[in-house]
């Protein structure tokens, strides 16, 4: 079970999440903010079986389906600005360290406005805030700003 980040030049950034069962899903996150989910052959992760186009608005409505506490969206049409949920890999280097370590505003332009956890939510969290591994940073920016900021808090 697992999720893996790949970057997209000139169209997005795709998601792909394998099950316990070992099922292949991928979202694609384009640019201009639509989304596909594709559903892929257990024998072959290369054979998209099914890829499901969602606006904007149909991807938050499954979001607030599946997730069972879900946060509410931030209206963001025709505008420049998005709203991500990034996680803190085993594979980044800011587990265990300050929050302004990241220079995350500086580098990207994006900020980092919540940090969440198994079990409590931190907002609005300083550059003195520790990082750990699990966390899920919870980012705002332009598009271009938050990807950046993901590939950062992924590999540094």
């Amino acid at each position: 079970m697992g999720t893996h980040r790949t970057t997209l030049p000139g169209v997005g950034v795709q998601y792909d999440y394998t099950t316990e069962s070992g099922q292949h899903i991928s979202v694609v996150v384009h640019h201009d903010g639509r989304r596909f989910i594709g559903f892929y052959d257990q024998d072959d992760p290369d054979s998209c079986l099914l890829s499901v186009p969602l606006t904007p608005q149909e991807a938050t409505g499954l979001a607030h389906l599946i997730d069972a506490a879900p946060i509410d969206a931030v209206r963001t049409e025709g505008i420049d600005l998005v709203t991500e949920h990034i996680p803190l890999g085993t594979r980044s280097p800011y587990g265990g360290r300050l929050l302004g370590d990241t220079k995350a505003r500086t580098r990207t332009g994006a900020s980092i406005v919540a940090v969440l956890r198994t079990h409590s939510a931190h907002p609005s969290p300083g550059p003195d805030f520790r990082l750990a591994i699990g966390d899920t940073l919870v980012a705002v920016g332009t598009r271009e700003g938050v990807d950046t900021l993901s590939e950062i808090i992924a590999e540094g």
